[in-house]
């Protein structure tokens, strides 16, 4: 390849080298045939003795080999070898300047050799052609020079090829080494593998640069945001706090600290998120985030949670009943018979009444047992548990409305345990009451705490956001808020009138459901 480019420099230089030369003995020619006193020597009886003390200076200072001025006849005037002058010129090729007056290049053997001449008439004053001019360089010579210069074009060229080889070769090595030494093919096959893998992924994908612009996104996250899939080019381009303005990669990448098992919300899904910066020669040069969906393990933390309550129901209600057990153990030890037997019966009575009440108010298995284990709960704690009697619950729940009361009145029953455990009030009191009078579903939980300020009602319900102390806060009243709006309920907040926090469930009875 070096070679074809080489012959065709040499070539192009050549013949280039070559016109230069033939223009420069044309306009040498032309410049001494428009000399007037050249001209007027012409008349002279010896034109000869006046032309060649005219035109050898000029020969010297241009360098060309010869100037020859002749006349009509061809006799020369003038010639670098002075005993030639009065002998015709040699070549043959003076026609066309004497007979047509043109000027004009040729190549022929003269006395001096082969040489390239330029031809040029020589007018008089009446315009008539009474000579020639003819400058010429010999071949030889011109060959010598371009000679010459083909051999630094050759240098020049072969330094030019070994600066090219050499800094292809640099160029090479620093960009295998910026492609970890790998070869396009193996960069083909590693990117057809990663496109694969990342979009094959269960796991939202999103990577952004160290200016927070995203550059990749899976097809999972993209569903994530965009459910519809209206939109799944859009991000393209975009900063990420357009796209996720809860997110905190940019956070990542200023402190280069990654992030792990962080549960946030996206749109109508909670998801768990990974993030990681990127680093390149100890420099950020973006981050990667994933995502979670937490729809499956979603489930089995309701199950988790539910076997969780009914624990802790039957840990209640064992403690309970092992103290009642100690205190009828030292009633009969202390040989009251009597009272042991009453102690026996007011508990027998108090219990059945309860289940007695939930068996006949709420006949669904589920809840009946969540709120019985909640009251066992509650009179382990010294808390007086009450359930409204108009309380009714009898409508027949679908099974996914089913799971959302068990979630949702676990988490608001637990929490209402705890505030008062920790209000320390003389009189704890939770009061319960559920209705499916009309249309919708109504759950009323109510306690004598201290209650939540009006400024902090809309917070409670935003994920993250608590008002006890401790990690791991913040996740039960949204993530109650969001599964309740999935069957197309709400919740909301009011004033007690035992004091404290009242919160409001309703779920609509006809709202279709995927079972």
């Amino acid at each position: 390849m070096f070679a074809i480019v080489g012959l065709f420099v040499h070539y192009f230089f050549t013949d280039s080298l070559e016109d230069q030369m033939g223009e420069r003995v044309l306009n040498v020619a032309q410049s001494v045939a428009h000399i007037p006193e050249l001209q007027e020597a012409f008349d002279e009886e010896n034109p000869a003795s006046a032309i060649q003390p005219i035109v050898e200076p000029i020969r010297e200072d241009t360098g060309a080999e010869f100037i020859v001025v002749g006349n009509t006849d061809e006799i020369r005037y003038s010639h670098p070898l002075p005993d030639r002058i009065g002998e015709t010129m040699v070549g043959e090729d003076n026609e066309r300047a004497l007979i047509h007056g043109e000027s004009y290049v040729s190549r022929a053997v003269g006395s001096l050799g082969s040489s390239m001449r330029g031809k040029v008439p020589v007018y008089s004053d009446d315009g008539e052609i009474v000579g020639v001019v003819s400058v010429g360089f010999l071949v030889d010579d011109i060959q010598s020079i371009i000679a010459n210069y083909t051999r630094e074009l050759w240098f020049v060229l072969l330094i030019t090829i070994a600066l090219g080889v050499l800094g292809a070769v640099m160029v090479a090595h620093y960009i295998k080494k910026k492609l970890f030494d790998l070869e396009p093919e193996e960069i083909s096959h590693l990117f057809l593998q990663k496109e694969t893998i990342l979009q094959s992924t269960h796991e939202g994908i999103i990577g952004v640069n160290h200016k927070g612009m995203i550059t990749v996104m899976n097809q999972t996250a993209q569903r994530l945001f965009w459910s519809d899939n209206t939109q799944t080019e859009s991000y393209s381009g975009k900063h990420i706090t357009d796209v996720l303005p809860d997110t905190k990669l940019p956070e990542v990448i200023d402190s280069g600290e990654s992030q792990y098992d962080q549960e946030m919300l996206i749109g109508n899904h909670s998801v768990y998120v990974n993030r990681i910066p990127i680093f390149h020669e100890d420099k950020i040069i973006g981050a990667v985030s994933s995502f979670r969906n937490k729809t499956e393990i979603e489930r089995l933390s309701k199950e988790l949670r539910r076997i969780k309550q009914y624990a802790e129901a039957l840990r209640a209600q064992t403690h309970e009943f092992s103290n009642k057990l100690y205190t009828i153990s030292g009633l009969l030890q202390l040989d009251q018979k009597e009272e042991a037997i009453a102690l026996i019966q007011q508990e027998s009575h108090e219990q059945q009444e309860w289940i007695q009440f939930l068996t006949r108010k709420v006949p669904d298995p589920m809840i009946s047992a969540v709120l019985l284990g909640k009251l066992n709960q509650a009179n382990e704690l010294g808390i007086e548990m009450t359930f409204d009697p108009d309380s009714k619950l009898t409508y027949s729940i679908s099974k996914q409305k089913k799971e959302v009361l068990v979630t949702v009145l676990g988490n608001l029953l637990e929490n209402a345990l705890e505030a008062l455990k920790k209000s320390q009030m003389p009189h704890p009191q939770v009061s319960v009451f559920f209705t499916d009078l009309g249309d919708d579903l109504v759950f009323e939980i109510e306690d004598s705490g201290h209650g939540i300020p009006p400024e902090q009602s809309e917070k409670v319900f935003k994920q993250g956001y608590s008002t006890k102390e401790g990690a791991h806060r913040g996740i039960g009243l949204a993530l109650s808020s969001q599964m309740i709006a999935e069957v197309g309920g709400s919740i909301f907040l009011e004033e007690s009138d035992l004091g404290g926090a009242c919160f409001v469930v309703t779920i609509p009875k006809q709202r279709l459901e995927v079972e």
